[in-house]
Formats: structure tokens, C-alpha cells, sequence
């Protein structure tokens, strides 16, 4: 089993979110989250006066899934999500080590 957090752009969420569907994924979370890399910050304009956009808007979803729908995901997931900009996102496997849900 393993767990995969996928980081990307606001506007691409929805259709990773509907890949992830199609490969058979029943759940997961989603989150709103802020950073930046190679892009870094930027200078912007709000009523004539410059700030700073340190932060840049990012939408992080995880998944837990077996070993063959990970291979799956990290095939489908690159290819929905790529604009060919850079802060395109990235996805991060991880192997889990407890992979029976506690029930509360």
C-alpha cells in the first residue's frame, strides 16, 4: 500500500481529481496550500501600490491506494496535471506502513 500527495495548480485539480476516479480511487483529501520552487515569489499591483506574492496558490490532494494503482497514478497523474509551466506540481510516494484503517 502505498500513499501518494499530489501537489498542483488550483485550475488542473479537477481533472486529476476525475483521473484518479477513473483508475478506480473511491477516496481521498483534498486541501488548499500555498508555496512556491523554481518559480519563487512575485511583485504585483493592488490600487497602485506594489506587494509581494511570496506564496503561491496550490491544491494538495493524498491518496491511499495499493501498490499497482500507485504505478497506475504516477503514469496518469503527470501527464492531466503538466501545462508546461514551471510549478506544474509534483507527486510524492510514500509507502505505508500501517495499512489497516482504524475505525472510531
Amino acid at each position: 500500500m502505498k500513499q501518494l500527495t499530489i501537489v498542483v495548480k488550483p485550475f488542473r485539480a479537477e481533472a486529476v481529481l476525475r483521473a484518479i476516479t477513473e483508475l478506480g480511487v473511491t477516496a481521498c483529501s483534498v486541501r488548499e496550500a500555498k508555496g512556491y520552487g523554481r518559480q519563487k515569489g512575485y511583485l504585483d499591483r493592488y490600487r497602485g501600490s506594489e506587494y509581494s506574492t511570496a506564496y503561491l496558490p496550490k491544491v494538495e490532494i493524498t491518496v491511499w491506494v495499493t501498490d499497482e494503482q500507485a504505478a497506475a497514478l504516477r503514469e496518469v497523474v503527470p501527464k492531466v496535471a503538466r501545462t508546461g509551466r514551471i510549478g506544474d506540481g509534483k507527486v510524492f510516494v510514500v509507502p505505508v506502513a500501517w495499512n489497516e484503517p482504524l475505525e472510531f
